[in-house]
């Protein structure tokens, strides 16, 4: 292990002056041998005013605790209104504990709101890159417009997260991140396309398939250090919520892919929260306590949109059918099912009835529309069964409460794919309530292509699919009180770098008109 610390200094300086907190030692020696925020900064969940500002110390990537000592050290911030910090308007001190992988969350408050702020983290002479992050505009303050990211699913194995360098230069008010921030397999150096063919490796994940609090460390610690990750999150606020993959693909509640008991899996599924939380610009509101984690929460960006973010893990019952794409089976229409859960519908319905701003957008995981997969003369419809497509009942409650606004853009990933397609009743053949934008994938599932094969068939079999695209890169999002336009921004490759980044398809939506509009 190589160590980031004198001790002799540490030992001397304790010795020195008894009387001294360990913190207060560790920040007034300057005993770190290597740079210590080699992960970065992100800040997150922003607020009229503020927003959470993240770092964790990290001097030694390859040690198991950071190249940190088993002790709470202090680190110092600092939020200025420009971005060479002459004019700082926020300061303190806040302790990196080794209870949380030495990582501080610092809610920072009292700034002023729709203004950009900077932010950065210093331990003596040790000094982190500069971060930026928005306020919102006050609830219900005239705004008239609003610029967003919607990204996700980054298999660090498929490919180099070129398209977070473009988003970092896409001056958005803030990013939304719908989840598989890691995923938690092995190494695979023979990497298989959707096709079933080889396709090109390009990085390996270290480490076996993740289990423990220190496998789940470890893997963050490795997706951190990528620097157009880095340069992303500097550039603007993030709004998080996990999928699957930060803890094991397509679980729901305490039941995994293998069967394990449910007090087994519980162990696995709190290991991977918390290291979620530590690597995450969260709230603490969103502490993971008792293998739980509070994940559905609300933002109001002026008068113009209420974010409603939602959970379908948690609190979502069995997937029918044995999961994956599947032939519909009668698990598909049982009315018992739950997607959200009782709590959290009736959270969302108190919500949307507050008719808080101009626009809905509902930001959640998995995709709403109930896609026929069919690509050839099956006799039955072929559904994903690890989205809302397997769940009639629960979709058909969101539709209804949906019906009526004519304003709710519901913002899904998941799917490493873009889709673009309206949100219709009685399973996508009645009436038009919302629309619904997937965006694709980060890296997820590799180069890819303009579409895949037998798209056109999707497509006649879902007409309420308007567009599906196969390239890596996020949604772009413009909001003014008349118009939605979101646009598919990806790169031609993620097996190489340094791929340009380009507008696929755009859409429009009229507020008070629940239809898409392509460019």
């Amino acid at each position: 292990m190589s160590h980031s610390f004198s001790r002799r200094a540490l030992i001397g300086a304790f010795a020195a002056g008894g009387l001294l907190s360990a913190p207060a030692i560790l920040r007034a020696q300057q005993l770190f041998t290597a740079y210590p925020f080699r992960l970065g900064v992100a800040a997150g969940d922003p607020a009229t005013d503020g927003f959470v500002i993240w770092t964790r110390l990290c001097p030694d990537p390859q040690d198991s605790h950071g190249g940190m000592p088993m002790a709470p050290v202090d680190v110092d911030w600092e939020v200025a209104s420009d971005a060479a910090f002459h004019a700082v308007v926020a300061k303190g001190t806040t302790i990196a504990r080794p209870e949380l992988h030495h990582s501080v969350h610092v809610e920072v408050a009292g700034l002023q709101p729709a203004r950009p702020y900077w932010y950065r983290f210093r331990i003596g002479r040790e000094r982190s890159m500069r971060g930026k992050a928005m306020t919102l505009p006050a609830a219900g303050t005239a705004a008239d417009r609003l610029r967003f990211a919607v990204a996700g699913c980054q298999n660090y194995e498929d490919g180099w997260y070129t398209a977070y360098r473009h988003l970092a230069n896409e001056d958005t008010a803030f990013v939304f991140h719908y989840g598989d921030y890691i995923y938690e397999g092995r190494s695979s150096p023979v990497p298989f396309g959707y096709d079933g063919l080889p396709r090109p490796f390009v990085r390996a994940h270290e480490g076996q398939l993740l289990y423990s609090l220190e496998d789940y460390r470890r893997r963050y610690t490795q997706i951190k250090l990528d620097p157009d990750l880095q340069a992303a999150h500097a550039a603007a606020a993030w709004f998080l919520t996990p999928d699957d993959h930060e803890v094991e693909n397509n679980w729901v509640g305490l039941i995994d892919q293998g069967g394990d008991p449910q007090e087994i899996f519980a162990l696995r599924r709190a290991a991977a929260f918390q290291a979620y939380y530590e690597h995450m610009p969260l709230r603490k509101s969103s502490f993971p306590t008792v293998g739980a984690m509070q994940i559905n929460r609300r933002a109001i960006y002026g008068n113009l949109v209420d974010l409603h973010f939602l959970d379908t893990r948690q609190f979502r019952s069995d997937q029918p059918c044995d999961d994956g794409f599947k032939t519909i089976c009668a698990g598909v229409s049982d009315p018992k099912a739950q997607v959200l859960g009782e709590a959290q519908e009736a959270w969302l319905d108190r919500n949307l009835k507050q008719k808080a701003a101009r626009w809905n957008a509902i930001a959640q995981q998995v995709m709403v529309m109930p896609l026929d997969r069919r690509t050839g003369d099956e006799p039955a419809a072929i559904r994903n069964m690890d989205s809302w497509a397997a769940y009639d009942a629960p979709r058909e409650r969101l539709l209804s409460r949906l019906k009526g606004y004519d304003n709710v853009v519901v913002l899904t990933g998941d799917e490493h794919q873009n889709f673009a397609g309206e949100l219709r009743q009685k399973q996508g053949t009645g009436d038009a309530v919302a629309v619904e934008f997937v965006s694709t994938s980060i890296s997820s599932g590799g180069d890819g292509a303009d579409k895949r094969a037998n798209t056109d068939r999707i497509i006649a079999r879902n007409p309420f699919l308007k567009y599906t695209g196969d390239r890596r890169g996020y949604l772009l999002c413009d909001v003014t009180p008349e118009t939605w336009t979101s646009q598919c921004r990806v790169v031609p490759m993620v097996t190489e770098k340094g791929a340009p980044i380009s507008t696929a398809a755009t859409f429009t939506v009229e507020h008070g008109r629940p239809a898409l509009n392509i460019a």
